[in-house]
């Protein structure tokens, strides 16, 4: 299903937007998105300090398949994807944030050949996007779909998205007024689509407009999927009050006006590859990883036209930088855990170092900052929560039987947990789900 270029209506400025999309929910109470209601996994809750599989556990509901999508949190709903291990079908789950009990578990696809998807990955690592009456999921080019949160009937569903994901699909989608905004950067194309909400239908559709090619050592050039493929969600900025799409692709970052998909800056790193995470805005920069192999952390001012790598880049780091892991900032603070567990502390406005530690374990899920903590998952199950401050200091560990790949939500002052096998939730044993209007 394709469609002619169509005009999507889109609010004047992004807090216009923020207020019509998430009205229904007091600000930083739900978790809509990858990331949560910013997309910077932030959230002002006091979440709980402690827990343990007896503890402070609201409940615990298994999901069938594996999958590393994150849940979302709208109302008294929490949507996960999930796939069966071959990803020969694909689902959309529903869970009661009160309860835990199964809503709704959708068949959404059936894929007659798969992909292949390393094993590291997952057939369903894309998160939804929920706004009041629909959740959008996307399993990348098997299909994307529309739900009517209520019923659980599709709405609308594209399958016509080519692309090669090469290693699994992982980019998240987001909304930006009527649009529903993904990214496909596979191994034989890349591209940014911009889909009407409402229909589905393709309102516009940019190609990257860098194709890099790793290099043989005949110096002749050859299409290495891991060089052209990336996994990022991008983030909605604002440059004097009109929004900017940051979208990291494969060796280069780009900035688009979101509602055309004109391409207004990019900033190339060829050193890098497969950028994974979402970027965070803050102090009139944007702050980002720029994927694998020699991976670098990059604060630049989010303005500019054309190619603006030499003009635009206000500070980098080249130690300690996470290939999967998103970044948090809090306050003047960028915090940050790499994929070994090393954690860092920088100064925000200078790059300048604050401090360095190391955790145990192995990390693909990005960290949560709330009430003045920081929260990190490892893939062995260990929670380790962190003081947000200028030194390090340990407030708690947690463990969980089955190991984090998702990152977490938050829902009020309870955290929604994603392991291998389950979701929980965890909350202080004082704590009961508020009122939330459906």
């Amino acid at each position: 299903m394709d469609a002619p270029r169509t005009r999507a209506r889109i609010p004047t400025t992004l807090a216009a937007f923020l207020a019509s999309a998430l009205a229904i929910v007091p600000a930083g109470a739900q978790w809509p998105q990858f990331r949560g209601p910013d997309g910077m996994g932030t959230s002002p809750s006091r979440l709980p300090l402690t827990w343990s599989e007896q503890q402070n556990v609201g409940w615990k509901t298994p999901i069938h398949g594996r999958a590393w999508s994150s849940p979302v949190v709208l109302g008294n709903q929490i949507w996960v994807t999930t796939a069966t291990a071959d990803g020969r079908e694909l689902f959309a789950i529903a869970i009661d944030r009160k309860s835990g009990k199964v809503l709704h578990d959708l068949k959404l696809f059936q894929v007659a050949t798969p992909q292949y998807a390393h094993p590291f990955n997952t057939y369903a690592s894309p998160t939804p996007v929920i706004e009041p009456g629909r959740v959008y999921v996307t399993f990348g080019s098997p299909g994307t779909a529309a739900i009517d949160t209520n019923t659980g009937k599709v709405v609308w569903e594209r399958r016509d998205l080519e692309c090669n994901h090469f290693r699994g699909a992982g980019s998240s989608p987001i909304l930006f007024g009527e649009l529903l905004i993904m990214h496909f950067d596979g191994s034989d194309r890349q591209y940014v689509v911009a889909l009407d909400k409402r229909t589905g239908r393709t309102v516009w559709r940019t190609e990257r407009s860098i194709d890099f090619q790793d290099l043989t050592p005949a110096g002749k050039p050859q299409a290495d999927g891991d060089f052209r493929k990336a996994f990022s969600t991008p983030q909605i900025v604002m440059v004097r009050n009109e929004p900017v799409l940051v979208s990291i692709g494969s060796k280069a970052t780009y900035g688009y006006d979101p509602r055309t998909g004109k391409e207004l800056w990019r900033i190339e790193e060829r050193s890098s590859h497969s950028g994974s995470t979402r970027p965070v805005t803050g102090h009139g920069l944007v702050f980002y990883p720029t994927g694998f192999a020699t991976g670098q952390l990059l604060a630049v001012k989010p303005d500019g036209r054309g190619d603006v790598t030499g003009t635009h880049v206000v500070w980098r780091v080249t130690r300690g930088v996470p290939n999967k892991p998103s970044i948090v900032l809090a306050d003047d603070l960028v915090i940050m855990i790499n994929d070994a567990g090393i954690l860092s502390c920088l100064d925000a406005k200078s790059g300048a170092e604050v401090w360095k530690a190391r955790l145990e374990g192995s990390f693909s899920a990005s960290p949560v900052l709330a009430g003045g903590r920081v929260y990190f998952f490892s893939e062995e199950g260990k929670t380790t929560v962190i003081e947000a401050g200028r030194a390090f200091k340990v407030l708690a560990e947690n463990h969980l039987g089955d190991g984090f790949m998702a990152s977490p939500a938050v829902d009020g002052s309870a955290l929604i947990l994603r392991t291998r096998t389950h979701l929980y939730r965890i909350e202080s044993a004082d704590t009961r789900p508020s009122p939330v209007l459906p």
